[in-house]
């Protein structure tokens, strides 16, 4: 099993950007490529090549190439596209996706490749730009064999802390559709006892400190509900892509005919919220639907 020396990376993003880096302090020889050419310069100056498309970046031979990108289509166009990777992608390349599209769409991906000899491994993250830029997200590992997956750990751990094969090719997308239900959930359960520590005199900062400690501990209240209780509402995601990522929940629950309706109200607040223009706010933005519920603001009097 040879091990891999040169990675693509797809997509400089919040997330991308922070994993590609990563990769680059790790020892990787990185190339980059960006739909918007000037979000590559940051890379470039820390040492990555750019390509100019994700065709001329498959040409060049890397080991493995991985894809950071919005949604669904957007994957699509950078495999399959005009100038997309498929075109000049040699026999023995893997693909890795680390964004959260369809696990439907990730299945039909994977069967394409595989007719060039390629492996798609599918392989979402969760921990937000805070885990992204200290390498220590949670990623869940779709992957047609544990020989692909093995080769590729070296990879994953340069990018993330949690690091796990969950099952075949589709399983990552949804083990990620699973967790973006705990996280929208629990985020609504946030801001709602923010609420009532607001509304009822209690400091919001306190209670944070003394609720994360006990059974209710959570990532999202832990590193959240300061911020919300602050206002500080700049992205670490932004509510358009959680809305996107519940969408293809709704898929799911569809398909699978469950009646997720914790899942279909914090997905209705999100859609408030952007409705309203807040589509680029922090996911922590939720909170803008409460206070117009609620007829309250979380900072100030």
């Amino acid at each position: 099993m040879s091990q891999i020396k040169s990675v693509g990376y797809i997509g400089m993003g919040i997330m991308g950007s922070a994993m590609a880096a990563n990769l680059i302090k790790a020892g990787y020889q990185v190339t980059v490529w960006n739909r918007t050419g000037l979000r590559c310069d940051p890379l470039r100056e820390a040492g990555a090549k750019v390509a100019d498309s994700p065709q001329a970046m498959a040409a060049a031979g890397p080991d493995i190439i991985c894809i950071n990108v919005s949604d669904t289509p957007d994957v699509d166009q950078v495999i399959f596209g005009d100038q997309g990777l498929a075109k000049d992608a040699r026999s023995g390349l893997i693909v890795m996706d680390n964004s959260t599209i369809s696990p439907d769409a990730t299945k039909t991906f994977a069967s394409k490749l595989q007719e060039k000899g390629v492996s798609f491994v599918d392989a979402p993250v969760s921990g937000g730009d805070v885990g992204a830029k200290n390498g220590t997200l949670s990623i869940m590992v779709g992957a047609p064999d544990h020989e692909v997956f093995a080769r590729c750990l070296p990879v994953f751990e340069a990018m993330g802390k949690s690091i796990k094969h969950v099952g075949p090719t589709g399983m990552g997308q949804v083990c990620k559709a699973c967790n973006q239900i705990a996280v929208s959930c629990n985020l609504l359960g946030v801001c709602e006892a923010l609420a009532l520590a607001k509304q009822s005199g209690l400091d919001m900062a306190k209670m944070v400190e003394v609720v994360s400690g006990g059974a209710a501990g959570s990532w999202q209240l832990a590193n959240l509900g300061p911020k919300i209780a602050v206002g500080d509402l700049d992205p670490g995601f932004m509510i358009d892509l959680v809305i996107k990522d519940l969408a293809i929940v709704a898929d799911a629950a569809r398909k699978q005919q469950l009646p997720l309706s914790g899942t279909a109200l914090a997905a209705s607040y999100f859609r408030t919220v952007a409705d309203d223009g807040g589509g680029r706010l922090g996911t922590q933005a939720m909170c803008k639907a409460l206070e117009s519920l609620g007829d309250f603001k979380y900072t100030g009097s």
